[in-house]
């Protein structure tokens, strides 16, 4: 049994640097190419378990080199492992345009065994959900299987957040099983309607969640920080900066991993956010995503630092 008990994907990352996008029918010539560890559920995973959690992962994988390495990227950060083998599929990929001048990304996902990851997958490894602490999906798997998870967790008295991402029409029954949504400002669009280009608009789209039956709403702003909103209290943490940003594919995945870890061992929320951006800031820094995911002692030291 683990504390924190991830369903989601992996997915092998192929990563390319260029100067801008290519147009449909162009070909240009980009800067660098790397092949890395990558998927959502994945990435968290290794966040949470680098940042010192005890983090098991429940995911489906083909046959192949890509799931050789996803294992040994579990293996080398600490993640324990529920995996379905399908030979009949392969092991997901994606695609990432990374933009020289920002660092900012554009990515597709071909999310192959992950993207069968069935209610029977979930059912299968029922007792690992009951006995965490804080159970997390996304929505790069289908969604019958987050959805049967959830209720799961829900009925066990176990934690839940549900990153939305990527963006997806959900139920307000769905909703009403999460107790901490963390969407970015494009997916609380999404999800709601409502422009996110402030924090006020970012607080009223928050509300609009409550309303529908999350518990609580912590929204990732990229440079701006976090906002967190529950029906008690609401509160903005700043981002918390390492250093010159270089990639931040896997920000969001590591605010995650961060902000469960800081849940699980008791601390307050405003901590838990606080932990989470450190997180993020230490990883932005960094080149590729799970590779990316800083060790515990980073993150404290930046903490320390920061006051």
């Amino acid at each position: 049994m683990s504390d924190i008990v991830i369903l989601g994907i992996f997915v092998a990352d192929t990563a390319y640097r260029a100067d801008r996008q290519p147009k449909m029918g162009e070909t240009i010539l980009g800067t660098s190419f790397a092949l890395g560890p990558g998927g959502k559920g994945s990435n968290q995973s290794v966040a949470a378990a680098m940042a010192g959690g005890d983090v098991t992962i429940i995911s489906r994988l083909g046959k192949d080199a890509f799931a050789d390495i996803a294992r040994a990227t579990w293996a080398k950060a600490g993640v324990k492992s529920a995996i379905t083998e399908d030979a009949e599929s392969y092991t997901g990929a994606a695609y990432i345009f990374l933009e020289n001048a920002t660092g900012n990304n554009a990515i597709i996902v071909a999310a192959g065994a992950a993207g069968r990851i069935s209610v029977q997958d979930v059912e299968a490894n029922r007792a690992l959900i009951e006995g965490a602490k804080l159970f997390i999906t996304q929505l790069e798997q289908p969604i019958p299987a987050a959805r049967r998870a959830l209720e799961i967790a829900r009925a066990a008295g176990v934690r839940t957040i549900l990153n939305p991402a990527p963006a997806a029409e959900l139920d307000d029954a769905f909703l009403a099983l999460c107790d901490i949504v963390t969407p970015n400002e494009s997916e609380t669009e999404s999800l709601t309607g409502l422009p996110v280009t402030t924090i006020p608009e970012a607080e009223a789209a928050a509300r609009a969640l409550l309303a529908r039956g999350v518990g609580a709403c912590l929204i990732t702003l990229g440079e701006r920080g976090a906002l967190y909103v529950d029906r008690d209290r609401s509160f903005h943490v700043p981002v918390i900066s390492a250093g010159k940003v270089l990639d931040t594919t896997g920000a969001g995945d590591a605010f995650n991993g961060g902000f469960a870890v800081a849940l699980t061992e008791g601390r307050d929320v405003v901590d838990a956010v606080r932990f989470g951006c450190a997180t993020a800031g230490i990883s932005v820094t960094r080149a590729g995503t799970a590779p990316a995911m800083p060790a515990r002692a980073e993150i404290e030291a930046l903490l320390a630092a920061q006051g």
